[in-house]
């Protein structure tokens, strides 16, 4: 089994400005990462992120060398409650590859919330069945 590891920051960085911020606005509250899950099968990875009230145009997804970026955002609703826990603001995930994918190939989909991105195996990556002679 070969795994797409994960990019994130130094979990150290801004810890003291989240500590002494309200959860309910400010810089906390807009900073914010999707949710996503890695599924692997015998022909692609699947990334699964979750992005509920982002709209298609305010996604962008890259990829360069190994890399696979994810960026997107949404926008606060200038809203005037007592309290919210629902992030806004910008976010990026970034995903090395393993080696035998099929860059060419990757697809996304947006439906009901959830980004699908398929990273397709090279060939190579593929297994197959060898016959006994």
């Amino acid at each position: 089994m070969t795994y797409l590891t994960l990019r994130e920051k130094n979990p150290l960085d801004g810890l003291f400005e989240d500590f002494w911020t309200l959860p309910s606005r400010g810089a906390a509250a807009s900073a914010w990462a999707p949710a996503t899950d890695i599924d692997e099968n015998d022909d692609h990875f699947l990334l699964t992120v979750e992005v509920p009230g982002v709209k298609r145009e305010d996604i962008a997804i890259e990829l360069e060398k190994d890399v696979v970026r994810i960026r997107g955002g949404r926008k606060d609703e200038e809203r005037k409650g007592l309290y919210a826990e629902r992030r806004w603001g910008n976010f990026e995930r970034t995903f090395s590859l393993p080696a035998h994918v099929d860059a060419q190939k990757i697809e996304a989909k947006l439906e009901n919330g959830l980004l699908f991105v398929k990273v397709p195996k090279a060939e190579i990556a593929k297994p197959r069945q060898i016959e006994i002679k």
